[in-house]
């Protein structure tokens, strides 16, 4: 049964609050979690929500932490993000980043010291929305092999961008430098399903089909080989060297330690305002010459045609916004465990 946004928002705010955060850090929270969801990004979407109240309790995320800038310059920043929420540290530092871009036409900010910052592509589609190419990069702990490894050497480290398109939906790529997600592993494992070859490299250097491998016994395959290591080494030095956060292995697990322990994730944000770099109505007219241009490619049979990154996510929060979102089983019976664990209404029946 499909679940309004109104509704699934709510929930999460309410959940949120209990462990005491404010109405706003709840908010900013709860919609990047949803938002995932009704892009159809369920992996990083409420989902995440269960494990975030976790560490909550815990202390090991400050429900009171307020993110603050340690050091800037005109086109720059480094800020701390006191173990608050990923989400609320990366809201603000985007929004610094494009403050100080309208300014200089292009900024970088570096968080360090923040929670797990769910979908990097939310806040690239954030500045987006406000005129700006927008890129996130985040770094964790090893998940992912190295060609050659035995073992992880880097973590799944996320990059996104964001490209605004006048009315239209931002075009978005977000993507783990991994074969895939570590969250996708877990959900395919819980459901039951094998895994492609092409996922998970086994402690022998191999690849294995074994989900229950990961992470303790198999570390996720880095996207398209060397090319993705290379990727994953990028956001690792944008996120954590850069603004001097902790790296590889000094980040920890918000998922498997003690809930008393911060996970000390950085992430990097960068913001080019188009309207200071080239004027407006030109870059749309060239950016809607080239979209026209790859929605007329000859495409294969049954293919209708091809689609720019972030069109299948605009398409889907479109329908949620009309129908509701289909949340898988997996996803549900995380959210029914945090109604019940709180006193909230089961969003089956408040539906």
């Amino acid at each position: 049964m499909p679940i309004s946004i109104a509704n699934l928002t709510d929930f999460c705010v309410q959940a949120l609050t209990r462990e005491g955060l404010s109405i706003t850090d709840a908010t900013t929270t709860a919609d990047a979690l949803v938002t995932a969801d009704a892009m159809g990004v369920f992996t990083h979407g409420t989902k995440l929500l269960a494990g975030y109240l976790h560490r909550l309790k815990g202390g090991g995320y400050r429900a009171a932490g307020r993110p603050r800038v340690e050091r800037e310059g005109p086109a720059w920043a480094v800020i701390d993000g006191d173990s608050a929420l990923g989400q609320v540290g990366s809201v603000f530092a985007m929004r610094t980043a494009m403050t100080k871009a309208r300014n200089v036409g292009i900024a970088y900010v570096g968080l360090r010291n923040t929670g797990h910052i769910g979908a990097a592509g939310y806040y690239a589609v954030m500045a987006a929305r406000e005129g700006f190419i927008g890129m996130v990069t985040g770094n964790d702990m090893p998940s992912v092999a190295a060609p050659g490894s035995r073992g992880a050497v880097l973590g799944s480290n996320p990059i996104a961008y964001g490209v605004p398109v006048g009315n239209g939906d931002p075009i978005l790529l977000d993507m783990a430098t991994a074969a895939v997600a570590g969250g996708k592993v877990y959900a395919a494992h819980q459901r039951g399903e094998s895994i492609p070859p092409t996922w998970l490299i086994d402690s022998e250097g191999q690849p294995t089909t074994d989900g229950s491998l990961y992470p303790h016994h198999a570390s996720l395959a880095p996207m398209a080989g060397h090319k993705g290591y290379g990727f994953g080494l990028w956001c690792e030095i944008l996120s954590g060297i850069l603004p001097g956060g902790r790296i590889t292995w000094e980040i920890g697990s918000w998922i498997f330690d003690e809930p008393s322990k911060p996970s000390w994730h950085n992430a990097s944000f960068i913001a080019i305002d188009v309207a200071t770099i080239a004027p407006p109505d030109q870059f749309e007219a060239r950016l809607r010459k080239l979209i026209d241009e790859i929605h007329a490619a000859p495409t294969a049979e049954g293919i209708e045609r091809v689609l720019l990154p972030g069109e299948r996510e605009g398409a889907l929060f479109r329908q949620a916004q009309a129908q509701g979102i289909a949340l898988p089983a997996d996803v549900l019976a995380k959210l029914e465990g945090v109604a019940k664990e709180y006193s909230l209404e089961s969003l089956l029946r408040t539906n």
